[in-house]
């Protein structure tokens, strides 16, 4: 068996479009999923699941109804299940996300922004 870590700067190098996440592991039930923001997402919620959204390169912020998280390189934020949410980026942001397989990215919202699910790079 080969033991090789995965490169997450060269697996962001394989993609350039925004808000489209691609998995690079599996830990049990869980996806570790790469993906770019910048801009506006949509509202949305995961009543199923917790999400968490592990800022690696640039800024971001999740805003609430009642209020906002900002978070730089190096932070963490766990989004509880069932909370509207709505991530921004005023520039290209790197952010590694860890949810359940099968989590869909516009959650109970849906719409033109629902990326594929279960892709790999």
């Amino acid at each position: 068996m080969e033991y090789t870590p995965i490169k997450l700067r060269e697996k962001l190098s394989k993609f350039s479009e925004h808000w489209s996440p691609k998995i690079i592991a599996q830990m049990n039930d869980y996806h570790f999923k790469l993906v770019k923001f910048s801009g506006d997402f949509v509202w949305h919620r995961h009543d199923e699941t917790d999400e968490v959204f592990m800022v690696l390169e640039g800024e971001m912020s999740i805003q609430f109804r009642d209020g906002k998280a900002r978070l730089r390189a190096g932070e963490l934020f766990v989004v509880p299940k069932g909370v509207e949410h709505k991530p921004f980026a005023e520039s290209e942001c790197h952010v590694l996300l860890v949810e359940p397989s099968g989590t869909i990215n516009t959650g109970s919202a849906g719409g033109e922004r629902t990326a594929a699910d279960n892709v790999w790079i």
